[in-house]
């Protein structure tokens, strides 16, 4: 799994020119599902994004979280975030989970922001989706299932 976290000021997503989620201050966070993810590492890269101290204290430092500052999250599915460039021009998406497992995996990731007392909106999972955001910052973080395989326990 990987997720790519974006500080905004806004954000909102649409289909067929129909608004399905949009947020104020807080996240976009686009999520791609790979082959062999779990609710283990779902769990953890949920616990890791709700805890990063990525917007400003008093002091200018980042040093708040979502939860600190009472932000909203926007997460929208996008299984190109697994693509494998690595031969030819054409991406390869071998990579990324079957439409049925990545669906279960990408609920279950926005369900555990949620339980940490989150507000979520999301997009259309599959949908042909336009994302619209102001990038605050910018601030851009890219979090994955190899960061967690590389610490011995779960934060």
């Amino acid at each position: 799994m990987k997720v790519v976290i974006q500080r905004v000021n806004m954000a909102r997503v649409e289909v067929n020119d129909v608004v399905v989620g949009e947020v104020a201050t807080g996240l976009l966070i686009l999520v791609g599902v790979g082959q062999g993810d779990t609710e283990r590492e779902v769990a953890w890269l949920a616990n890791k994004t709700v805890g990063l101290r990525i917007f400003q204290d008093a002091g200018g430092k980042m040093n708040r979280s979502i939860k600190d500052i009472g932000g909203a999250v926007l997460v929208v599915s996008q299984f190109t975030l697994l693509a494998d460039c690595r031969k030819g021009r054409r991406p390869a998406f071998t990579d990324a989970a079957e439409p049925v497992i990545a669906e279960k995996l990408y609920e279950y990731y926005s369900e555990m922001i949620a339980e940490q007392g989150i507000s979520v909106q999301k997009g259309a999972f599959g949908a042909d989706m336009k994302v619209s955001l102001v990038n605050d910052g910018p601030v851009t973080i890219i979090l994955d299932r190899v960061a967690r395989d590389s610490v011995n326990h779960l934060v």
